[in-house]
């Protein structure tokens, strides 16, 4: 799966844009079946670091679009356990360090292909292999989670544990009780979490943070009203959501925010028919993919996260998508 961007573009929003608004599911389905077949370029190559994240991606994307054979199942398995490593994790492709999120990436998409089993017949640990590398990673003092062997901490390393460990049904494997004491602590006054105690709020890290709550099943600790506010804020004149105050929209941020405000039942805070209408100018219409706001590139990550928010506010015609 190629992390290129185009070579399409999201059209330009004017105001002679049709008046009923389409998702182009088709050009969509197209778009990403075609992205890995572009390694004659040179950002094929340098985008290497993302490959696995980009195949969840696509895949994700095209089961939300109803097409869940749309790559094929077999190649997709082999290339996730192409990049596992004897300590359990996974790197971003073959010859690359383990890491937690292309860790996380690699699970996500086994269990979306239905492909545990081949994990544990063909992977170089099985499932508990997994289970042991990511909960090696836990800081058992305060209990975050470090990224990989090198030690940087992010509340988005622990959602990813909590998330891979929850589809592995190994969540026993952590200290649960110390990581949600830790996701706790990054709570701000405004509602909103950061990336580590005291730091600002974003968008991003209040969606991994209140995710790993609600897989705890802790959302006990979150102060919906006030979050649900700062989230709702994130709303701008043109429909589209930024991450933070004074930033620049971006469909990326129709799922970090929208996912944040389903967890916490406050999903009509947002006006859902300027945000669709948002994200379809995103899209290209003749080439298919989305991007992060109209008149840009498109790519397989904002083309991933526009329908998955399109879904979260019930577009017709797409799969529902879990929240968290």
């Amino acid at each position: 799966m190629s992390l290129v961007s185009g070579p399409g573009r999201a059209q330009v929003a004017d105001d002679n844009l049709p008046d009923e608004l389409q998702l182009v599911v088709e050009k969509h389905v197209e778009y990403i079946q075609s992205l890995d077949k572009r390694k004659d370029e040179l950002e094929y190559w340098l985008t290497e670091h993302l490959r696995l994240n980009g195949v969840y991606w696509g895949l994700t994307a095209l089961h939300l679009l109803g097409h869940p054979n749309g790559l094929p199942r077999d190649e997709t398995i082999d290339f996730v356990l192409s990049c596992q490593h004897e300590s359990g994790g996974f790197g971003p492709a073959p010859g690359h360090d383990a890491h937690m999120l292309y860790t996380v990436s690699a699970v996500q998409i086994l269990v979306t292909v239905d492909a545990l089993d081949e994990l544990e017949k063909r992977g170089k640990t099985g499932r508990e292999g997994v289970g042991r590398y990511i909960a090696q990673l836990q800081d058992q003092g305060d209990g975050s989670f470090a990224g990989d062997e090198w030690g940087e901490t992010d509340t988005r390393f622990l959602f990813g544990a909590f998330n891979a460990l929850s589809l592995l049904r190994l969540l026993s494997y952590i200290d649960v009780t110390k990581a949600v004491s830790y996701v706790h602590a990054c709570a701000n006054f405004d509602g909103g979490y950061g990336v580590s105690p005291g730091a600002e709020s974003h968008a991003g890290q209040i969606f991994v943070c209140v995710g790993a709550l609600a897989i705890a099943e802790r959302l006990d600790l979150v102060d919906k009203d006030r979050l649900g506010s700062w989230l709702s804020e994130r709303q701008l004149n043109n429909g589209g959501l930024n991450g933070r105050p004074e930033k620049l929209e971006d469909v990326c941020y129709s799922w970090w925010v929208m996912s944040s405000l389903a967890m916490i039942g406050k999903l009509d805070w947002i006006d859902k028919e300027k945000l669709s209408c948002f994200i379809l100018q995103c899209q290209d219409p003749e080439l298919g993919g989305i991007a992060d706001r109209p008149g840009d590139a498109v790519d397989v990550f904002h083309t991933v996260f526009g329908i998955a928010g399109l879904s979260l506010i019930g577009y017709p015609g797409l799969e529902p998508v879990d929240p968290v």
